[in-house]
């Protein structure tokens, strides 16, 4: 069993990029840099560090994985930050000409840093306890981001600013970190996954921004009321982060539960001997690697993943299977009536009309439809992209099955290639050429 417990933790270490490795080596020398200057210097202030350690370690208990597999811990950065951004504990300590309780600041920014390096990995115990460890880059950009708000942030309370500006700096400050640390995940997601940086970071924005929002107010709320108000504040203003993440969660349980279900029913025309066992998996993964090479979003890439995972669900109403379940080998009408009765289904749900859409266009030939085009007269009205991406991935998969030979793979590309003209999308064919070139799938 030790010996197997190696060979997972080792395998789970050659999964991490380049980039996460200078992501987790830069937070690790911030980490040591602290703890040098805690240990030289002394605590300051122990019973605070104590208090925000506590609920860094809370927060970092209950965190939560949000769609994209993205590891947060809103509560346990917005007490992190709020320590970051503290300048006094209680009116008791305020300056007779400070509203705010505006004072000198009683630790440092490597404090900061130390405690929060603390406080996370007590708060991450637990998990380490029950085979839940947490992600190191996550981790890693945790920390970093509440380093960036404690060194920007920490050395200007010796300037002795008016509370009106230091109410900006915090702003600037937190906006700062946020931006950085979309950044730095489109920049290792990027790398990840083969996305365009642009469209890494975009999509970074879409699914962090509202929470992002929220947890850099919280962490304002919490070193503005705790230095007017003392150590009470913290459990006042704790509470909306956490009803935040509670809707946050409940959010990313929908989405799982949505993704599961699709995948279950996807697995119905495999049962029942429709098309070949794997057939809509490998599909699904073809389909969202060439949409990523295409520079599709998140969202449009979980569509299309809804999508390519049920494109066969139609065949369920055939009287007599397809062999082997290549409806590329049907005629176009057979082609396009199981598609239809697909979209018919999936319509069922009530929410997944778009997939529905989706799965009713991938049957369509390239060059169908015509449109008004000026002088030209018409023009060709290609099915959305996504359909034309699941054309293509389940012609490709129907001729090559799970079969691992690349002269096969080559020989269906060049054959998708002659078809292009009319049926199949050039530009998509060629995205499935790079993606196949890259390495067998999985």
């Amino acid at each position: 069993m030790n010996g197997e417990a190696r060979a997972r933790d080792r395998a789970a270490w050659q999964t991490i990029d380049s980039g996460q490795l200078l992501l987790i080596a830069t937070a690790g020398l911030f980490v040591i840099v602290a703890i040098a200057e805690v240990a030289a210097v002394g605590l300051r202030q122990p019973d605070v560090a104590i208090i925000f350690g506590v609920l860094i370690a809370l927060g970092e208990l209950f965190r939560m994985v949000m769609p994209g597999n993205r590891e947060v811990a809103p509560i346990a950065s917005a007490g992190a930050m709020g320590y970051a951004l503290l300048v006094g504990l209680g009116p008791e300590g305020a300056a007779p000409d400070a509203p705010l309780g505006v004072v000198a600041a009683g630790h440092s920014a490597l404090q900061v840093v130390a405690v929060t390096a603390a406080g996370m990995l007590v708060g991450s115990l637990p998990h380490i306890a029950v085979g839940r460890s947490p992600r190191p880059d996550a981790m890693a950009r945790r920390l970093f981001t509440v380093a960036v708000v404690a060194l920007c942030f920490r050395p200007l309370l010796s300037l002795q600013l008016p509370w009106q500006l230091l109410l900006a700096v915090m702003c600037f400050v937190v906006v700062l970190s946020c931006f950085t640390d979309m950044l730095i995940a489109a920049m290792i997601r990027a790398e990840a996954v083969r996305a365009r940086f642009g469209i890494a970071l975009r999509d970074e924005i879409d699914a962090k921004m509202a929470l992002c929002a929220a947890t850099s107010a919280t962490a304002m709320l919490i070193a503005v009321a705790t230095t007017a108000m003392g150590e009470a504040a913290l459990l006042i203003f704790t509470v909306p982060i956490l009803v935040t993440q509670f809707a946050f969660r409940r959010y990313a349980g929908i989405r799982a539960t949505y993704l599961q279900t699709v995948r279950a029913l996807s697995r119905v025309t495999e049962v029942g001997g429709y098309v070949e066992a794997g057939h809509s998996h490998r599909v699904s993964k073809l389909a969202v690697a060439m949409g990523r090479e295409l520079g599709m979003s998140e969202e449009e890439l979980l569509e299309l993943e809804y999508a390519a995972l049920m494109h066969d669900i139609g065949q369920l109403s055939l009287g007599d299977p397809i062999p082997g379940g290549a409806t590329v080998l049907a005629s176009p009408a057979e082609q396009r009536r199981i598609a239809e009765l697909g979209a018919e289904v999936i319509k069922q749900t009530g929410v997944l009309d778009r997939v529905a859409n989706i799965v009713q266009l991938s049957s369509h030939p390239y060059r169908t439809g015509r449109e008004p085009s000026g002088e030209a007269g018409e023009r060709p009205i290609p099915p959305p992209l996504a359909g034309r991406i699941i054309k293509v991935a389940n012609a490709y998969d129907d001729l090559v099955g799970d079969s691992a030979d690349r002269d096969r793979g080559a020989a269906v590309l060049e054959r998708l290639r002659l078809d292009s003209a009319s049926e199949y999308d050039p530009t998509v064919v060629e995205a499935l050429s790079r993606v196949v070139d890259r390495g067998p799938r999985q």
